[in-house]
Protein backbone atom coordinates (compact mmCIF):
# COMPACT_ATOMS: atom_id res chain seq x y z
CA UNK A 1 0.00 0.00 0.00
CA UNK A 2 1.45 3.18 -1.28
CA UNK A 3 1.96 5.98 1.88
CA UNK A 4 0.24 9.64 1.39
CA UNK A 5 3.97 11.03 0.51
CA UNK A 6 3.82 8.20 -1.97
CA UNK A 7 0.95 9.16 -3.96
CA UNK A 8 2.08 12.66 -3.58
CA UNK A 9 5.23 11.53 -5.56
CA UNK A 10 3.06 9.89 -7.84
CA UNK A 11 0.90 12.72 -8.66
CA UNK A 12 3.76 15.12 -8.83
CA UNK A 13 5.08 12.60 -11.38
CA UNK A 14 2.05 12.86 -13.41
CA UNK A 15 2.11 16.61 -13.68
CA UNK A 16 5.46 16.66 -14.26
CA UNK A 17 5.08 14.29 -17.63
CA UNK A 18 1.74 15.86 -18.60
CA UNK A 19 4.10 19.34 -18.70
CA UNK A 20 6.80 17.67 -20.85
CA UNK A 21 4.32 16.58 -23.06
CA UNK A 22 4.57 20.20 -24.47
CA UNK A 23 8.48 19.80 -25.16
CA UNK A 24 9.57 20.51 -28.68
CA UNK A 25 11.19 17.65 -30.00
CA UNK A 26 14.66 17.20 -30.07
CA UNK A 27 15.58 17.94 -33.97
CA UNK A 28 18.33 15.28 -33.72
CA UNK A 29 22.03 14.64 -31.97
CA UNK A 30 24.12 17.49 -31.38
CA UNK A 31 26.77 14.85 -30.19
CA UNK A 32 26.18 11.11 -29.64
CA UNK A 33 28.74 9.59 -26.83
CA UNK A 34 30.33 6.20 -27.23
CA UNK A 35 27.89 3.28 -25.87
CA UNK A 36 30.02 2.94 -22.64
CA UNK A 37 27.71 0.36 -21.36
CA UNK A 38 29.00 -2.72 -21.02
CA UNK A 39 26.25 -6.01 -21.50
CA UNK A 40 26.50 -9.61 -21.62
CA UNK A 41 26.63 -11.63 -24.79
CA UNK A 42 24.90 -14.97 -23.13
CA UNK A 43 22.05 -12.87 -21.62
CA UNK A 44 21.41 -11.26 -24.98
CA UNK A 45 21.19 -14.98 -26.53
CA UNK A 46 18.42 -15.67 -23.83
CA UNK A 47 16.59 -12.78 -24.41
CA UNK A 48 16.70 -13.76 -28.35
CA UNK A 49 15.65 -17.19 -27.01
CA UNK A 50 12.65 -15.55 -24.72
CA UNK A 51 14.51 -15.97 -21.72
CA UNK A 52 13.94 -12.96 -19.76
CA UNK A 53 15.28 -12.88 -16.42
CA UNK A 54 15.03 -9.21 -14.58
CA UNK A 55 15.08 -8.54 -10.60
CA UNK A 56 15.72 -12.78 -9.67
CA UNK A 57 12.40 -13.20 -11.94
CA UNK A 58 12.89 -15.47 -14.93
CA UNK A 59 9.96 -15.18 -17.41
CA UNK A 60 9.71 -17.44 -20.51
CA UNK A 61 8.15 -16.09 -22.56
CA UNK A 62 9.31 -16.40 -26.60
CA UNK A 63 7.89 -14.20 -28.98
CA UNK A 64 6.22 -12.06 -26.40
CA UNK A 65 6.92 -8.49 -26.35
CA UNK A 66 8.97 -7.41 -23.28
CA UNK A 67 5.74 -5.37 -22.20
CA UNK A 68 3.04 -7.85 -22.44
CA UNK A 69 4.57 -10.20 -19.33
CA UNK A 70 2.53 -10.08 -16.29
CA UNK A 71 5.53 -9.85 -13.69
CA UNK A 72 6.31 -8.86 -10.60
CA UNK A 73 6.64 -5.00 -9.78
CA UNK A 74 10.77 -5.63 -9.52
CA UNK A 75 10.75 -7.09 -12.75
CA UNK A 76 8.77 -4.31 -14.19
CA UNK A 77 10.79 -1.55 -12.29
CA UNK A 78 14.00 -3.17 -14.04
CA UNK A 79 12.75 -3.59 -17.82
CA UNK A 80 11.92 0.18 -18.00
CA UNK A 81 15.65 1.11 -17.28
CA UNK A 82 16.42 -0.78 -20.27
CA UNK A 83 19.83 -2.04 -18.72
CA UNK A 84 18.65 -5.22 -21.45
CA UNK A 85 19.20 -2.75 -24.01
CA UNK A 86 23.27 -3.41 -23.30
CA UNK A 87 23.20 -7.40 -23.27
CA UNK A 88 21.31 -7.11 -26.62
CA UNK A 89 23.52 -4.79 -27.99
CA UNK A 90 26.90 -7.48 -26.50
CA UNK A 91 24.80 -9.91 -29.05
CA UNK A 92 25.22 -7.48 -31.66
CA UNK A 93 23.27 -9.30 -34.30
CA UNK A 94 20.37 -8.84 -36.60
CA UNK A 95 17.97 -10.43 -34.73
CA UNK A 96 19.01 -8.54 -31.57
CA UNK A 97 19.00 -5.37 -33.14
CA UNK A 98 15.20 -6.09 -34.56
CA UNK A 99 14.46 -7.09 -30.83
CA UNK A 100 16.03 -3.85 -29.18
CA UNK A 101 14.24 -1.98 -31.64
CA UNK A 102 10.85 -3.78 -31.58
CA UNK A 103 11.19 -3.31 -27.79
CA UNK A 104 11.93 -0.34 -27.40
CA UNK A 105 9.79 1.77 -30.01
CA UNK A 106 6.84 -0.85 -28.36
CA UNK A 107 7.90 1.17 -24.91
CA UNK A 108 7.31 4.31 -27.06
CA UNK A 109 3.79 3.07 -28.18
CA UNK A 110 2.55 2.10 -24.64
CA UNK A 111 4.49 3.93 -21.99
CA UNK A 112 5.58 7.40 -24.04
CA UNK A 113 3.18 9.41 -23.25
CA UNK A 114 3.88 9.22 -19.74
CA UNK A 115 2.33 6.37 -18.87
CA UNK A 116 3.13 3.19 -16.81
CA UNK A 117 5.59 2.98 -14.08
CA UNK A 118 8.67 3.81 -15.59
CA UNK A 119 8.23 7.53 -15.33
CA UNK A 120 10.10 8.08 -11.84
CA UNK A 121 13.43 10.14 -11.77
CA UNK A 122 16.30 7.25 -11.26
CA UNK A 123 14.36 4.97 -14.27
CA UNK A 124 14.14 7.56 -16.73
CA UNK A 125 17.79 9.06 -16.23
CA UNK A 126 18.88 5.11 -16.65
CA UNK A 127 16.78 5.05 -19.54
CA UNK A 128 18.18 8.39 -21.01
CA UNK A 129 21.93 6.81 -21.46
CA UNK A 130 20.96 3.30 -22.22
CA UNK A 131 19.21 5.02 -25.53
CA UNK A 132 21.77 7.60 -26.11
CA UNK A 133 24.79 4.66 -25.41
CA UNK A 134 22.69 2.53 -28.41
CA UNK A 135 20.96 5.16 -30.37
CA UNK A 136 23.05 4.08 -33.78
CA UNK A 137 21.72 0.34 -33.02
CA UNK A 138 18.19 1.67 -32.25
CA UNK A 139 18.03 4.13 -35.32
CA UNK A 140 19.12 1.65 -38.17
CA UNK A 141 16.54 1.58 -40.64
CA UNK A 142 14.16 3.48 -39.33
CA UNK A 143 12.21 5.53 -41.29
CA UNK A 144 11.58 9.02 -40.71
CA UNK A 145 8.26 8.49 -38.25
CA UNK A 146 9.71 6.37 -36.09
CA UNK A 147 13.16 8.57 -35.74
CA UNK A 148 10.38 11.29 -34.84
CA UNK A 149 8.64 9.68 -32.03
CA UNK A 150 12.43 8.55 -30.92
CA UNK A 151 13.41 11.87 -30.86
CA UNK A 152 10.28 13.32 -29.52
CA UNK A 153 10.00 10.42 -26.35
CA UNK A 154 13.56 11.40 -25.52
CA UNK A 155 12.83 14.51 -25.00
CA UNK A 156 9.86 14.22 -23.07
CA UNK A 157 11.87 12.55 -21.05
CA UNK A 158 14.79 14.86 -20.62
CA UNK A 159 12.04 17.73 -19.63
CA UNK A 160 10.42 15.58 -17.05
CA UNK A 161 13.90 14.97 -15.43
CA UNK A 162 14.68 18.73 -15.22
CA UNK A 163 11.54 19.41 -13.35
CA UNK A 164 11.67 15.99 -11.15
CA UNK A 165 15.23 14.80 -10.47
CA UNK A 166 15.46 16.85 -7.12
CA UNK A 167 12.15 13.84 -5.98
CA UNK A 168 14.70 11.32 -6.51
CA UNK A 169 16.37 9.59 -3.43
CA UNK A 170 19.62 10.79 -2.21
CA UNK A 171 22.26 8.66 -3.26
CA UNK A 172 22.54 6.19 -6.75
CA UNK A 173 18.43 7.31 -7.71
CA UNK A 174 19.71 10.84 -8.10
CA UNK A 175 23.13 10.82 -9.26
CA UNK A 176 20.97 7.93 -11.81
CA UNK A 177 18.71 11.16 -12.84
CA UNK A 178 20.93 13.75 -13.05
CA UNK A 179 23.85 11.81 -15.31
CA UNK A 180 20.62 11.64 -17.15
CA UNK A 181 19.72 14.68 -17.50
CA UNK A 182 23.26 15.56 -18.40
CA UNK A 183 23.38 12.97 -20.81
CA UNK A 184 20.11 14.81 -22.52
CA UNK A 185 21.72 17.86 -22.66
CA UNK A 186 25.21 16.86 -24.23
CA UNK A 187 23.16 14.81 -26.98
CA UNK A 188 20.02 16.40 -28.37
CA UNK A 189 19.48 19.45 -30.63
CA UNK A 190 17.77 21.96 -28.82
CA UNK A 191 18.60 20.74 -25.05
CA UNK A 192 21.64 22.13 -24.50
CA UNK A 193 20.29 24.39 -22.10
CA UNK A 194 19.85 21.75 -19.64
CA UNK A 195 23.57 21.12 -19.64
CA UNK A 196 24.62 23.93 -17.01
CA UNK A 197 22.07 23.32 -14.65
CA UNK A 198 22.17 19.92 -14.48
CA UNK A 199 26.40 19.88 -14.14
CA UNK A 200 26.28 22.29 -11.22
CA UNK A 201 23.45 19.73 -9.27
CA UNK A 202 25.70 16.54 -10.77
CA UNK A 203 28.73 18.24 -8.58
CA UNK A 204 26.78 19.32 -6.12
CA UNK A 205 25.37 16.12 -5.23
CA UNK A 206 29.02 14.42 -5.22
CA UNK A 207 29.85 17.34 -2.74
CA UNK A 208 26.78 16.27 -0.45
CA UNK A 209 27.13 12.41 -0.69
CA UNK A 210 30.62 11.12 -1.09
CA UNK A 211 32.86 11.72 1.90
CA UNK A 212 36.18 12.67 2.00
CA UNK A 213 37.19 9.69 1.62
CA UNK A 214 35.11 8.44 -0.99
CA UNK A 215 32.44 6.29 0.59
CA UNK A 216 28.38 6.75 0.51
CA UNK A 217 26.15 6.59 3.03
CA UNK A 218 24.48 3.26 2.21
CA UNK A 219 27.63 1.80 2.25
CA UNK A 220 27.15 -0.66 -0.63
CA UNK A 221 30.19 -1.24 -2.70
CA UNK A 222 28.19 -1.80 -5.48
CA UNK A 223 26.29 1.17 -5.30
CA UNK A 224 29.12 2.92 -5.10
CA UNK A 225 30.45 1.39 -8.32
CA UNK A 226 27.68 2.24 -10.23
CA UNK A 227 27.98 5.86 -8.73
CA UNK A 228 31.97 5.79 -9.97
CA UNK A 229 30.58 4.20 -13.46
CA UNK A 230 27.63 7.48 -13.78
CA UNK A 231 30.46 10.20 -12.94
CA UNK A 232 32.98 8.49 -15.28
CA UNK A 233 30.26 8.31 -18.24
CA UNK A 234 29.08 11.99 -17.56
CA UNK A 235 32.82 13.25 -17.19
CA UNK A 236 33.83 12.27 -20.63
CA UNK A 237 30.92 13.06 -22.44
CA UNK A 238 31.17 16.45 -20.99
CA UNK A 239 34.85 16.46 -22.04
CA UNK A 240 33.63 14.93 -25.87
CA UNK A 241 31.66 17.94 -26.20
CA UNK A 242 34.40 20.09 -24.75
CA UNK A 243 32.65 21.17 -22.33
CA UNK A 244 34.53 22.10 -18.53
CA UNK A 245 33.92 19.37 -16.23
CA UNK A 246 33.06 20.65 -12.66
CA UNK A 247 35.75 20.00 -10.23
CA UNK A 248 33.56 18.96 -7.64
CA UNK A 249 32.75 15.87 -10.12
CA UNK A 250 36.71 15.77 -10.92
CA UNK A 251 37.35 15.73 -7.06
CA UNK A 252 34.26 12.80 -6.68
CA UNK A 253 36.24 10.38 -9.43
CA UNK A 254 39.37 10.62 -7.83
CA UNK A 255 38.35 10.04 -3.56
CA UNK A 256 36.18 7.29 -5.27
CA UNK A 257 38.67 4.88 -7.30
CA UNK A 258 41.40 4.51 -4.11
CA UNK A 259 37.97 2.98 -2.06
CA UNK A 260 36.57 1.06 -4.61
CA UNK A 261 39.86 -0.83 -4.95
CA UNK A 262 40.05 -1.15 -0.83
CA UNK A 263 37.29 -2.74 -1.50
CA UNK A 264 37.56 -5.08 -3.79
CA UNK A 265 39.25 -8.41 -3.32
CA UNK A 266 42.09 -10.67 -4.69
CA UNK A 267 39.61 -12.61 -7.72
CA UNK A 268 38.98 -9.00 -8.96
CA UNK A 269 35.52 -9.07 -7.47
CA UNK A 270 34.03 -6.14 -4.94
CA UNK A 271 32.74 -7.82 -1.33
CA UNK A 272 29.12 -8.18 -0.99
CA UNK A 273 28.12 -6.24 1.77
CA UNK A 274 24.99 -4.15 2.63
CA UNK A 275 23.48 -5.00 -0.40
CA UNK A 276 25.65 -5.34 -2.81
CA UNK A 277 26.42 -8.42 -4.99
CA UNK A 278 30.34 -8.53 -6.78
CA UNK A 279 29.25 -6.16 -10.11
CA UNK A 280 28.33 -6.32 -13.28
CA UNK A 281 31.04 -8.53 -14.87
CA UNK A 282 33.80 -6.06 -16.23
CA UNK A 283 32.14 -3.07 -15.19
CA UNK A 284 34.96 -2.41 -12.35
CA UNK A 285 37.27 -2.91 -14.08
CA UNK A 286 35.99 -0.19 -16.93
CA UNK A 287 35.30 2.11 -13.86
CA UNK A 288 38.47 2.33 -12.57
CA UNK A 289 40.02 2.80 -15.97
CA UNK A 290 37.57 5.36 -16.82
CA UNK A 291 38.41 7.21 -13.88
CA UNK A 292 41.66 7.44 -14.65
CA UNK A 293 43.11 7.65 -11.41
CA UNK A 294 46.54 5.77 -11.08
CA UNK A 295 46.72 3.27 -8.71
CA UNK A 296 48.54 4.11 -5.43
CA UNK A 297 48.77 1.99 -2.23
CA UNK A 298 45.07 0.88 -1.57
CA UNK A 299 43.37 1.78 1.24
CA UNK A 300 43.64 -0.37 4.47
CA UNK A 301 40.54 1.01 5.90
CA UNK A 302 37.72 2.95 3.23
CA UNK A 303 34.11 3.64 4.04
CA UNK A 304 33.95 1.26 6.90
CA UNK A 305 35.85 -1.34 5.82
CA UNK A 306 38.97 -2.82 6.86
CA UNK A 307 41.19 -4.41 4.12
CA UNK A 308 43.99 -7.07 5.10
CA UNK A 309 46.00 -8.04 2.48
CA UNK A 310 49.06 -11.01 2.11
CA UNK A 311 50.00 -13.29 -0.49
CA UNK A 312 47.60 -14.20 -3.00
CA UNK A 313 44.95 -13.20 -0.24
CA UNK A 314 42.27 -10.62 0.90
CA UNK A 315 40.49 -10.29 3.67
CA UNK A 316 37.36 -7.79 3.69
CA UNK A 317 35.81 -7.04 7.18
CA UNK A 318 32.75 -4.92 8.25
CA UNK A 319 34.63 -2.70 10.78
CA UNK A 320 31.80 0.01 11.14
CA UNK A 321 27.90 0.48 11.86
CA UNK A 322 25.61 -0.16 9.95
CA UNK A 323 24.12 3.18 7.78
CA UNK A 324 21.71 4.96 9.08
CA UNK A 325 18.73 6.97 7.58
CA UNK A 326 17.66 5.99 4.30
CA UNK A 327 20.15 3.36 3.80
CA UNK A 328 19.02 1.69 7.09
CA UNK A 329 16.48 -0.09 5.79
CA UNK A 330 18.77 -2.10 3.39
CA UNK A 331 21.48 -1.90 5.81
CA UNK A 332 22.42 -5.48 6.87
CA UNK A 333 23.60 -6.47 10.61
CA UNK A 334 26.95 -7.60 9.75
CA UNK A 335 29.38 -5.57 11.85
CA UNK A 336 32.63 -7.56 12.62
CA UNK A 337 32.10 -10.01 9.31
CA UNK A 338 34.92 -10.91 7.06
CA UNK A 339 35.17 -12.11 3.70
CA UNK A 340 38.33 -14.21 2.54
CA UNK A 341 39.62 -14.80 -1.20
CA UNK A 342 42.56 -16.68 -2.34
CA UNK A 343 43.95 -15.52 -5.73
CA UNK A 344 40.71 -15.94 -7.92
CA UNK A 345 38.79 -18.13 -5.68
CA UNK A 346 36.29 -16.93 -3.01
CA UNK A 347 36.41 -18.63 0.33
CA UNK A 348 34.77 -17.38 2.89
CA UNK A 349 31.91 -15.23 1.81
CA UNK A 350 28.38 -13.90 3.12
CA UNK A 351 25.21 -14.87 1.80
CA UNK A 352 24.84 -11.83 0.23
CA UNK A 353 21.65 -10.20 -0.27
CA UNK A 354 18.12 -11.69 -0.81
CA UNK A 355 16.33 -8.66 -2.33
CA UNK A 356 15.85 -10.51 -5.63
CA UNK A 357 14.38 -13.42 -3.81
CA UNK A 358 10.82 -12.28 -2.17
CA UNK A 359 10.45 -10.83 0.91
CA UNK A 360 11.28 -13.73 3.04
CA UNK A 361 14.63 -14.16 1.66
CA UNK A 362 15.36 -10.40 1.53
CA UNK A 363 14.85 -9.99 5.40
CA UNK A 364 16.86 -13.78 6.18
CA UNK A 365 19.81 -12.12 3.97
CA UNK A 366 20.08 -8.98 6.28
CA UNK A 367 20.31 -10.79 9.66
CA UNK A 368 23.71 -11.60 11.41
CA UNK A 369 23.39 -15.36 10.82
CA UNK A 370 23.45 -14.55 7.08
CA UNK A 371 27.17 -13.15 7.53
CA UNK A 372 30.55 -14.63 8.59
CA UNK A 373 30.79 -13.65 12.07
CA UNK A 374 29.82 -14.11 15.80
CA UNK A 375 25.99 -13.94 16.20
CA UNK A 376 24.54 -14.65 19.06
CA UNK A 377 21.52 -17.26 18.42
CA UNK A 378 18.14 -15.59 17.28
CA UNK A 379 19.17 -12.05 18.02
CA UNK A 380 21.10 -10.00 15.43
CA UNK A 381 23.73 -7.80 16.59
CA UNK A 382 21.66 -4.93 14.74
CA UNK A 383 17.66 -5.19 14.20
CA UNK A 384 15.01 -4.00 13.10
CA UNK A 385 12.43 -1.84 14.32
CA UNK A 386 9.03 -2.51 15.45
CA UNK A 387 7.19 -0.27 12.68
CA UNK A 388 9.28 -0.87 9.41
CA UNK A 389 12.15 -2.60 7.39
CA UNK A 390 15.12 0.36 8.98
CA UNK A 391 17.64 -1.37 11.39
CA UNK A 392 16.82 0.88 14.64
CA UNK A 393 19.15 -0.51 17.03
CA UNK A 394 22.51 -0.24 15.11
CA UNK A 395 25.32 -1.84 16.54
CA UNK A 396 28.36 0.45 17.09
CA UNK A 397 32.02 0.35 17.36
CA UNK A 398 33.30 0.63 20.81
CA UNK A 399 36.87 -0.44 20.10
CA UNK A 400 38.94 -0.60 16.85
CA UNK A 401 42.94 -0.69 16.11
CA UNK A 402 44.33 -2.10 12.65
CA UNK A 403 48.33 -2.69 13.01
CA UNK A 404 50.45 -3.31 9.75
CA UNK A 405 53.73 -5.48 11.87
CA UNK A 406 56.67 -7.27 9.88
CA UNK A 407 54.80 -10.41 10.48
CA UNK A 408 51.50 -9.57 8.90
CA UNK A 409 48.43 -7.28 9.43
CA UNK A 410 46.30 -7.60 12.98
CA UNK A 411 42.95 -5.82 13.51
CA UNK A 412 41.12 -5.80 16.69
CA UNK A 413 37.37 -4.57 16.07
CA UNK A 414 34.48 -4.64 19.34
CA UNK A 415 31.04 -3.59 19.14
CA UNK A 416 27.92 -3.47 21.30
CA UNK A 417 25.30 -5.15 19.78
CA UNK A 418 24.53 -7.17 22.47
CA UNK A 419 25.09 -4.81 24.91
CA UNK A 420 21.48 -3.83 25.91
CA UNK A 421 20.11 -7.42 25.11
CA UNK A 422 22.69 -9.35 26.80
CA UNK A 423 25.42 -7.42 29.04
CA UNK A 424 27.98 -8.47 26.34
CA UNK A 425 30.73 -6.85 24.40
CA UNK A 426 31.80 -8.94 21.27
CA UNK A 427 35.06 -8.47 20.05
CA UNK A 428 36.85 -9.70 16.76
CA UNK A 429 41.00 -10.38 16.73
CA UNK A 430 42.07 -11.23 13.35
CA UNK A 431 45.63 -12.02 12.07
CA UNK A 432 46.16 -12.06 8.56
CA UNK A 433 49.84 -13.65 8.05
CA UNK A 434 52.56 -11.87 5.50
CA UNK A 435 52.37 -14.59 2.94
CA UNK A 436 48.62 -14.73 3.13
CA UNK A 437 48.45 -18.64 4.12
CA UNK A 438 47.01 -18.15 7.43
CA UNK A 439 44.28 -15.82 9.08
CA UNK A 440 44.08 -16.43 12.92
CA UNK A 441 40.54 -15.43 14.87
CA UNK A 442 39.85 -15.14 18.34
CA UNK A 443 36.07 -14.03 18.90
CA UNK A 444 34.88 -13.02 22.58
CA UNK A 445 31.86 -12.06 24.24
CA UNK A 446 32.83 -10.36 27.88
CA UNK A 447 30.39 -8.24 30.41
CA UNK A 448 33.00 -5.41 30.94
CA UNK A 449 31.68 -3.82 33.50
CA UNK A 450 29.88 -4.03 36.71
CA UNK A 451 26.12 -2.93 35.10
CA UNK A 452 27.14 -5.16 32.15
CA UNK A 453 27.65 -8.83 34.51
CA UNK A 454 24.44 -7.38 36.16
CA UNK A 455 22.24 -7.31 33.18
CA UNK A 456 23.95 -10.24 31.69
CA UNK A 457 22.87 -12.44 34.75
CA UNK A 458 19.61 -11.01 34.59
CA UNK A 459 19.33 -12.08 31.23
CA UNK A 460 20.98 -15.52 31.71
CA UNK A 461 18.33 -15.97 34.73
CA UNK A 462 15.10 -14.59 32.49
CA UNK A 463 15.99 -17.53 30.14
CA UNK A 464 17.60 -20.11 31.93
CA UNK A 465 20.28 -19.78 30.12
CA UNK A 466 18.76 -20.58 26.85
CA UNK A 467 19.77 -17.05 25.71
CA UNK A 468 23.58 -17.66 26.05
CA UNK A 469 23.94 -19.71 22.72
CA UNK A 470 25.70 -18.29 19.83
CA UNK A 471 27.18 -19.33 16.89
CA UNK A 472 30.85 -18.38 15.01
CA UNK A 473 29.70 -18.69 11.15
CA UNK A 474 31.70 -19.74 7.67
CA UNK A 475 29.87 -19.25 5.17
CA UNK A 476 31.46 -21.08 2.54
CA UNK A 477 31.13 -20.12 -1.87
CA UNK A 478 29.39 -22.08 -3.67
CA UNK A 479 32.60 -23.37 -5.34
CA UNK A 480 34.26 -24.62 -2.00
CA UNK A 481 34.40 -28.20 -1.06
CA UNK A 482 34.00 -29.06 2.36
CA UNK A 483 33.88 -31.66 4.71
CA UNK A 484 35.00 -32.51 8.39
CA UNK A 485 38.54 -33.85 9.44
CA UNK A 486 40.43 -35.38 12.35
CA UNK A 487 37.19 -36.58 13.64
CA UNK A 488 35.28 -33.81 13.46
CA UNK A 489 37.89 -31.67 14.95
CA UNK A 490 38.71 -29.42 11.87
CA UNK A 491 37.13 -29.18 8.30
CA UNK A 492 39.20 -29.20 5.07
CA UNK A 493 38.04 -26.95 2.40
CA UNK A 494 39.34 -27.82 -0.89
CA UNK A 495 39.46 -25.29 -3.72
CA UNK A 496 38.72 -25.81 -7.30
CA UNK A 497 42.43 -24.24 -7.87
CA UNK A 498 43.95 -27.37 -6.18
CA UNK A 499 44.54 -25.21 -2.86
CA UNK A 500 43.55 -26.85 0.45
CA UNK A 501 42.77 -24.68 3.38
CA UNK A 502 41.89 -26.05 7.10
CA UNK A 503 39.97 -24.55 9.91
CA UNK A 504 40.98 -25.51 13.47
CA UNK A 505 39.37 -23.82 16.66
CA UNK A 506 39.79 -23.85 20.38
CA UNK A 507 38.06 -22.89 22.80
CA UNK A 508 33.93 -24.24 24.30
CA UNK A 509 32.43 -24.72 20.90
CA UNK A 510 30.91 -27.75 18.87
CA UNK A 511 32.16 -27.59 15.06
CA UNK A 512 29.60 -28.39 12.47
CA UNK A 513 28.88 -28.71 8.62
CA UNK A 514 25.87 -26.83 8.15
CA UNK A 515 23.64 -25.73 4.83
CA UNK A 516 23.64 -22.26 3.73
CA UNK A 517 22.63 -20.09 0.53
CA UNK A 518 24.69 -18.22 -1.81
CA UNK A 519 22.39 -15.15 -3.45
CA UNK A 520 23.95 -14.12 -6.50
CA UNK A 521 22.41 -11.29 -8.37
CA UNK A 522 21.42 -12.88 -12.11
CA UNK A 523 20.12 -16.19 -11.04
CA UNK A 524 16.45 -17.38 -10.28
CA UNK A 525 17.05 -19.59 -7.30
CA UNK A 526 19.73 -19.15 -4.33
CA UNK A 527 22.55 -21.30 -4.87
CA UNK A 528 23.34 -24.18 -2.34
CA UNK A 529 26.44 -23.86 -0.61
CA UNK A 530 28.42 -24.99 3.18
CA UNK A 531 28.93 -23.00 6.14
CA UNK A 532 31.27 -24.16 9.23
CA UNK A 533 29.06 -23.43 12.64
CA UNK A 534 31.00 -23.52 15.95
CA UNK A 535 28.05 -23.10 18.39
CA UNK A 536 28.81 -22.84 22.43
CA UNK A 537 27.22 -21.28 25.06
CA UNK A 538 28.61 -17.79 26.85
CA UNK A 539 28.40 -19.14 30.54
CA UNK A 540 30.83 -16.41 32.15
CA UNK A 541 31.44 -13.13 32.06
CA UNK A 542 33.62 -13.92 28.96
CA UNK A 543 34.07 -16.92 26.53
CA UNK A 544 36.50 -17.02 24.03
CA UNK A 545 36.89 -19.25 21.29
CA UNK A 546 39.99 -19.00 18.94
CA UNK A 547 40.46 -20.27 15.20
CA UNK A 548 42.64 -20.41 12.44
CA UNK A 549 41.78 -20.76 8.82
CA UNK A 550 45.53 -22.32 7.01
CA UNK A 551 46.55 -23.26 3.83
CA UNK A 552 47.58 -26.68 4.22
CA UNK A 553 51.44 -27.27 4.22
CA UNK A 554 51.23 -29.13 1.24
CA UNK A 555 49.49 -26.31 -0.55
CA UNK A 556 52.62 -24.86 -2.97
CA UNK A 557 53.04 -21.09 -2.96
CA UNK A 558 52.25 -20.29 -6.16
CA UNK A 559 49.25 -22.11 -8.51
CA UNK A 560 48.83 -21.85 -12.00
CA UNK A 561 45.05 -21.43 -11.35
CA UNK A 562 43.79 -22.64 -14.93
CA UNK A 563 40.19 -23.88 -13.79
CA UNK A 564 37.38 -22.03 -15.59
CA UNK A 565 35.05 -19.76 -12.99
CA UNK A 566 31.35 -20.53 -12.80
CA UNK A 567 29.75 -17.93 -15.18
Amino acid sequence: MRTTSQRLDRLADRLAVLAARRARPAGGFVSQPEPRSIGLYTRGKQLILGNILLAGHLAEAPGVSLWDIAAPEGFAAEAQGFGWLDDLAALGTKEAQARAQDWTWGWIARFGGGRGPGWTPDLTGRRIIRWVHHATLLLQARDRAQSAAFYAALSRQATYLSKRWRSAAEGLPRFEALAGLVYAGISLIGMEGLVTPASAALAAACEADIDGEGGIPTRNPEELLEVLTLLTWSASAMSEASLTVPPALSSAITRIAPALRAVRHSDGELARFHGGDKGTEGRLDQALAAAGVRAGATPAIAMGYARLHGGRTSVIVDASAPPGGRAARTAHASTGAFELCSGRRALVVNCGSGSGFGADWARASRATASHSTLGMEGVSSSRLGAAGEALEHRAQVTGSRLTVGTEGTDLYLAHDGWLTSHGLTASRSLTLAQDGRRLSGVDALTAMTVEARRRFEDAMTQTAMAGAHFAIRFHLHPEVDATLDMGGAAVSMALRSGEIWVLRYSGPADLRLEPSAYLETGRVNPRPCTQIVLRGEARGFETRVGWTLAKAKDTPLAIRDLEGVDP
